[in-house]
């Protein structure tokens, strides 16, 4: 069974310091895993954005959700996914530092080899992936993963001809620097419509550096493929692009391209965030809905025993939300940005902790567990991916 620049901000968060700070991801009383899933009234890149939709009309205030099937089982710490052109599936491996292809047809996994220079520790390791946006002629993979000294993002070249355990060649870095810590590493990349590669950097329990534009951490970074600040960013020669944040693990664009994050709170609130370039998202002054000027609200709120989310995803016109404490997927119906009817759960604790959600082309998802990842309680055959019917 499951167990259940220096501104009068800075120097406010400065203030906040002294206070401890959490994990994210404790699964302290968390609920039993049940039997059935129970919807609930309560409320083209490698990992997290979703196919291109055309415009719609909102959708429905209630939705569906059906597991068609367990694509492979007994995956150790999975992270980061990445769906390949031909349907098959690259995982991250947070604990041992390995990527596996998996088989979109019988789950059969095939190890490309282990990356180089991570160091698992807390929260910190192997975690995000994407593929880069020109994969067919390039076999580029991007992971962000955490080393002795800091967190970056490498690519590597991926060559499925070369024997198993050997298919990765050697990491070429193209951003370093990112403060780490044994929590809030945040760890999410992925490619935007516009071919940038986005990436959400937590704050490591220093809130300070939230609000600091200096330093990349507490923030959505944005670059191009080579790791230098893109075009039309807040500011020329940064990759900030937005700031104010505590630990974002879920990035996602809806069919108007839109960018959507998840952020994990502190004691109170978990939130849903529409991201808009230069914007503060108010940590660790702010946390949730506070109608406090210069700061941003959040789109949704949750209590952090119902969520703690990690990954997000966008499909037949909802965000779709995995939660890690909450071991629940929420489905966020949408009418351009703005929510249509209130937040539905699903799969509430039937499968455990829920770290990553990702878009399929014809409108499904995969659902990655994550009861393996220490905060977990792992049963048989954890943790898993799921292929998974919605509307």
């Amino acid at each position: 069974m499951r167990r259940p620049v220096v501104t009068a901000a800075l120097a406010a968060a400065a203030l906040l310091l002294a206070a401890g700070c959490s994990s994210d991801e404790d699964g302290a009383g968390r609920p039993a895993r049940s039997s059935s899933s129970s919807p609930g009234g309560a409320g083209a890149d490698g990992e997290s954005s979703s196919p291109a939709e055309p415009p719609s009309s909102p959708a429905p205030a209630k939705g569906s959700v059906k597991v068609e099937r367990t694509l492979t089982e007994n995956l150790d710490s999975p992270w980061g996914l990445a769906p390949l052109p031909n349907g098959d599936l690259l995982i991250a491996s947070r604990d041992s530092g390995k990527i596996l292809r998996i088989s979109a047809d019988d789950g059969k996994k095939t190890e490309l080899g282990s990356v180089p220079g991570v160091s698992a520790s807390g929260e910190g390791g192997l975690l995000g992936l994407a593929l880069a946006p020109a994969f067919g002629a390039d076999h580029m993979v991007y992971a962000y993963f955490t080393t002795a000294s800091d967190n970056r993002i490498a690519r590597m070249s991926y060559d499925d001809k070369k024997p198993a355990g050997s298919q990765l060649g050697a990491p070429d870095t193209i951003f370093k620097g990112i403060p780490k810590g044994e929590i809030h590493n945040g760890g999410r990349i992925a490619f935007g419509p516009d071919k940038m590669l986005y990436a959400g950097a937590g704050e490591t329990g220093d809130r300070g550096l939230a609000q600091d534009k200096e330093s990349p951490a507490g923030k959505i970074l944005r670059m191009t493929p080579e790791g230098e600040p893109a075009h039309g960013n807040p500011e020329a020669d940064s990759v900030v692009y937005s700031y104010g944040h505590r630990n974002v693990q879920g990035l996602a664009w809806d069919a108007q391209k839109h960018l959507w994050a998840s952020e994990f709170g502190q004691d109170a609130w978990d939130e849903l965030n529409l991201i808009e370039p230069g914007k503060n998202y108010g940590w660790p002054l702010v946390e949730g809905r506070r109608e406090k000027a210069g700061y941003v609200e959040p789109v949704e709120q949750w209590k952090t025993a119902d969520a703690s989310p990690s990954g997000i995803a966008f499909a037949k016109g909802s965000i779709w939300m995995a939660g890690l404490r909450g071991e629940r997927l929420w489905r966020i119906p949408l009418d351009g940005t703005k929510p249509v009817a209130e937040p539905q759960a699903f799969l509430n604790g039937k499968y455990g902790r829920l770290r990553t959600v990702v878009a399929t082309e014809d409108g499904g998802l995969w659902l990655v567990t994550n009861e393996t990842d220490s905060r977990g309680t792992p049963e048989k055959g954890d943790d898993r991916i799921l292929r998974l019917e919605v509307s």
